[in-house]
């Protein structure tokens, strides 16, 4: 059943049409009721105005109402017919057979779409809807309900058990498992789905949109390329559509924001090396919200500053712990945004934070993205980049591949460490062109006297071909997925107690 094709409920046009021909239905008997009081006078009178204030009344509408509701319209239309849809085919269904409803979105949607422009944006959608088309039969439907976003419907039937609908979940995953071209360009892009599972007496397709939004929810918390089903007993809150506020966050800076901390790896000893700090939030029913909520809220709110100080103070508080606890935990990495960056008291701020601590500020990593320093970068990032540098922080350029870095600006900025983008690391264990676009990053850096960290490492052969190629450093859920403060050190220790230095080439073993 193609979505495109669908209408409104019966039900939601009828009182429309029965009220229209109500007006035309009674127009003889008003003109004979005009003629028996007024006469023929009365009767022309009323044949002339009565096209009039049908006009008015029912074919026009004041400008603002009709703006209005056009915009309602427009938000409106196609989640109804996408209810529509499911609805009807919960309709249709048979009393012994199951409905299964998938969400699913392309991880980090959102930077996945700023970095392709509106034309390749658009041409891959495209490709991406045919793929999973092909994966469906023909009463199945797949609507595209945001962008690099689908609703996968599939029609219901009898042998639609929770094992079918995960091995359907796998082909979906499978999709995004060869590369997608354009142009010059091939993009490896993961996803996450959620799904719900149904039978009779079925919810309303609301109810299962919304379940199957929670567990698309619960798998991006599990990290890329993760599926979960809905489960009755999970408390995750269904990705915002709406741009989110801080009423979304339930909570406050002060006492729901968390940092978690993600392990990074030496492939030349490895020893953990340091740990990424991560913002997650538990509102205060007991929520945990994605980082996909968070940031927007936080920064449509103001409170971005706010969120990196809460940030660097749990990060340093946790790396003089590790100390105390004889943990060796060489650096914690801070994420800074554009706003941070620009704030003429940054370098004051954190020269301070590091001085009440007690921590050398070479054990400092400043993450800054790649976009917020391409091109002409502000006076004031530049500046408060430098000065940190100056004091021994060291510089991690983040997400380096996806935005418009050239040389010169590696040269200008005293840039340490470039972070590269999962999108280069993914499939490079076995495509031979990801190793190549891998290994001329890493010659680049080397001559530039710069180190490397692969982002996003998920399996082991991932993390033998970077270690193979001389890529330095490696972090990704393939390691560990982020963690709460209270679970790093039980972590360290198990990771310690398992290592085995890497050998060296041409060094002697005992």
């Amino acid at each position: 059943m193609p979505v495109s094709d669908l209408t409104l409920p019966v039900s939601k046009r009828l009182p429309n049409t029965l009220r229209r021909s109500f007006y035309f239905a009674a127009l003889p008997t008003i003109c004979l009721l005009v003629y028996w009081a007024l006469g023929e006078t009365g009767l022309i009178i009323f044949a002339l105005t009565t096209p009039i204030f049908f006009a008015f009344y029912c074919g026009f509408k004041p400008h603002a109402q009709q703006a209005e509701t056009g915009q309602a319209d427009g938000l409106t239309a196609a989640q109804e017919q996408l209810e529509t849809c499911i609805n009807d085919m919960l309709f249709s269904a048979r009393s012994d057979e199951q409905f299964a409803l998938f969400c699913i979105e392309i991880d980090d949607a959102k930077d996945v779409a700023r970095r392709l422009g509106s034309a390749q944006l658009h041409e891959i959608q495209n490709r991406l809807q045919l793929r999973y088309a092909n994966c469906l039969r023909s009463k199945d439907v797949v609507f595209q309900s945001g962008p690099l976003h689908w609703t996968i419907a599939i029609t219901p039937g009898k042998n639609l058990t929770l094992e079918v609908a995960i091995k359907q979940a796998d082909r979906f995953q499978a999709v995004l498992d060869d590369p997608l071209f354009f142009e010059d360009d091939r993009f490896y892009l993961t996803s996450c789905t959620g799904f719900t599972l149904a039978q009779k007496p079925f919810k309303s397709a609301h109810t299962l949109l919304t379940q199957s939004h929670s567990a698309l929810a619960e798998a991006f918390l599990n990290g890329p390329d993760s599926v979960r089903a809905f489960d009755s007993t999970t408390r995750r809150k269904p990705p915002q559509k709406a741009s989110p506020n801080l009423a979304d966050l339930n909570g406050d800076i002060d006492t729901n924001l968390f940092a978690w901390f993600q392990p990074q790896i030496s492939t030349d000893t490895g020893h953990i090396s340091g740990f990424e700090a991560l913002a997650r939030w538990r509102d205060n029913a007991g929520n945990w919200l994605s980082p996909a909520t968070i940031l927007p809220a936080l920064e449509n709110a103001g409170q971005m500053e706010r969120l990196t100080n809460s940030i660097l103070t749990q990060s340093l508080t946790s790396l003089k712990k590790w100390d105390e606890r004889g943990l060796n935990i060489d650096t914690v990495g801070v994420n800074f945004s554009e706003s941070d960056l620009a704030n003429p008291r940054l370098f004051e701020k954190i020269a301070w934070d590091l001085d009440r601590f007690g921590i050398e500020a070479n054990r400092l990593c400043i993450e800054v993205l790649e976009s917020v320093i391409a091109g002409e970068a502000d006076d004031m990032i530049v500046r408060n980049v430098t000065r940190l540098s100056e004091l021994g922080c060291k510089i991690d350029l983040d997400d380096f591949g996806t935005g418009h870095s050239s040389i010169s600006t590696l040269r200008r900025l005293p840039v340490h460490r470039l972070k590269i983008d999962r999108s280069f690391v993914a499939k490079a264990d076995f495509d031979a062109e990801q190793q190549k676009m891998v290994a001329t990053i890493l010659m680049m850096a080397e001559r530039l006297d710069l180190t490397c960290l692969a982002e996003g490492v998920e399996t082991l052969g991932e993390q033998s071909i970077l270690a193979q190629l001389g890529c330095r450093y490696v972090q990704g859920f393939g390691i560990a997925k982020p963690m709460p403060f209270e679970q790093t050190e039980d972590w360290i220790v198990n990771f310690q107690s398992k290592h085995v230095s890497t050998p060296q080439i041409g060094s002697k073993t005992s």
